[in-house]
């Protein structure tokens, strides 16, 4: 599947090669953390439900973001047991945290900026499943193809929740967050992790076409 054309420009820079040799090298933590990432976006989802129960259309997407969510992470653990891997607790990257520092703290500034991290965060993750999709087994590379789709999904749905609880445009605080989130994204991290920049001791790059 092809991302679309819109999602690749959102994002303001591609995930690095580095990042990519990274997670080769580390199948374990790149399941175990993306099994986490899977958690915290339904935890995410049901936390602006129980905040904002005066929206009804975001109480319908998130309520469905929150059950898709938590379907991926009962495959990732799925797929876990299938391979051996053990759920173990894992230190959490500093890429959402990043991000969510700069969310402002009076509404509706509050819940907009956390709808647009929201959907960099989604946008991400559906960068690095295709990213990472042609140099995986074909067991995980369909399944993680198989995502595309509906993290496409997501991150529209956070930016079209942002725009229309704006009291006015907010191009200039997704052009904003599109470059701290890229800076999130090159910043070197002393662990591999699901979103974590690329690496101060960073492997050689792919190959082209490899």
């Amino acid at each position: 599947m092809t991302l679309p054309a819109e999602l690749l420009a959102f994002l303001a820079c591609p995930t690095p090669d580095a990042w990519v040799e990274q997670a080769l090298q580390h199948p374990e933590e790149l399941l175990i953390d993306h099994a986490n990432c899977e958690k915290k976006a339904a935890s995410t989802a049901l936390n602006l439900m129980f905040r904002y129960i005066d929206k009804p259309e975001l109480l319908q997407k998130m309520s469905r973001l929150a059950r898709e969510e938590l379907r991926h992470f009962e495959q990732v653990t799925a797929l876990m047991h299938k391979r051996g891997v053990a759920y173990r607790g894992l230190s959490a990257s500093h890429y959402a945290q990043r991000l969510r520092q700069h969310v402002r703290t009076v509404e509706p500034g509050r819940l907009v900026d956390t709808l647009i991290v929201g959907a960099f965060i989604e946008a991400r993750s559906c960068e690095r499943f295709a990213r990472l999709a042609p140099h995986l087994d074909p067991e995980l590379g369909d399944f993680y193809r198989s995502l595309l789709k509906s993290e496409a999904r997501h991150y529209q749905d956070y930016l079209k929740l942002a725009r229309a609880y704006a009291d006015d445009p907010i191009d200039e605080r997704v052009a904003f967050f599109a470059e701290v989130e890229a800076a999130a994204v090159v910043e070197d991290d002393r662990e591999f992790r699901f979103h974590s920049g690329a690496l101060a001791a960073a492997p050689a790059i792919l190959a082209s076409g490899s």
